[in-house]
């Protein structure tokens, strides 16, 4: 069975970060499941910290890995050096300084691994995006954490997304986007975008008032019939801005898109 295109390469693994957590010995052969399923094509790099390398590297598996830096690390060229028996195919950093960050891996990353770089969430991501504007690199924002805090609010995530729009741009997420359709969390109150939202947003372009009108919608009817009617070009034209988003759980936005009916898994005996 064939995935979708508007799902391709949509869920990169992020297991070992929070809220999953993870550990390596339970999360590497559970991405080596996801990556001989019937879903496979959905499926991006393991994402991984610099500080699980040696113990990733030991497993000997050869999966594709994304290279996660925080903020204030020394940079993706000791990162990459310590992590040289992996197979690296992108980095993600997080910058306080755009530009900065912009031209230290124009310097020095290497041909062939692709790069995310992560705005500051100051409410102005126009400088940032200038920044990034005409690179070969992506724009990284996050769309939740731990706390209601960490989710930024509908007008606030809408103008990351027209500023990368207006700028061609291409983008990933990371957290909070455990679910199709965005929902109140009962337990913590937080206000959760979901991944359908943003990918229809990136239809919307820069069109700010639509983008937030898609980024606030709560049902899943209509956000299934949006995607439905998305056309072939409208599909190639948004997967080229949003790229992919970083889950802790491949299993559960897939299970969501099934209960929408926008993803129907083959018979049991198929897979």
């Amino acid at each position: 069975m064939s995935v979708p295109a508007l799902y391709r390469g949509l869920f990169d693994d992020a297991a070992v970060f929070p809220p999953g957590d993870l550990p390596l010995r339970r999360a590497v052969p559970a991405h080596l499941g996801h990556r001989s399923a019937w879903y496979a094509d959905a499926v991006g790099p393991f994402l991984c910290g610099p500080a699980l390398a040696d113990e990733l590297a030991q497993l000997g598996t050869g999966i594709p890995v994304g290279l996660v830096l925080p903020g204030g690390s020394s940079g993706p060229t000791a990162a990459l050096s310590a992590t040289a028996a992996l197979d690296v195919v992108g980095v993600e950093i997080a910058a306080a300084d755009v530009a900065a960050t912009v031209g230290e891996l124009a310097a020095t990353l290497p041909a062939g691994i692709a790069a995310a770089v992560e705005l500051p969430r100051d409410g102005a991501p126009e400088k940032s995006l200038d920044a990034l504007a005409g690179t070969p690199y992506r724009a990284k924002y996050r769309t939740g954490g731990l706390t209601p805090a960490a989710f930024p609010p509908v007008a606030e995530l809408a103008a990351f997304l027209v500023g990368c729009a207006e700028r061609g741009v291409p983008y990933k997420c990371t957290a909070g986007l455990h679910n199709a359709v965005r929902h109140t969390d009962p337990e913590t109150g937080a206000e959760h975008h979901g991944f359908l939202n943003v990918l229809l947003a990136a239809a919307a372009g820069s069109d700010r008032r639509a983008v937030e009108e898609i980024l606030a919608e709560r049902s899943g009817i209509v956000l299934s019939g949006a995607v439905i009617s998305l056309t072939a070009p409208q599909i190639a034209s948004l997967r080229g801005l949003f790229t992919s988003f970083g889950t802790c759980s491949v299993a559960e936005p897939l299970a969501d898109l099934a209960d929408l009916g926008l993803l129907r898994p083959p018979p049991l005996e198929d897979r």
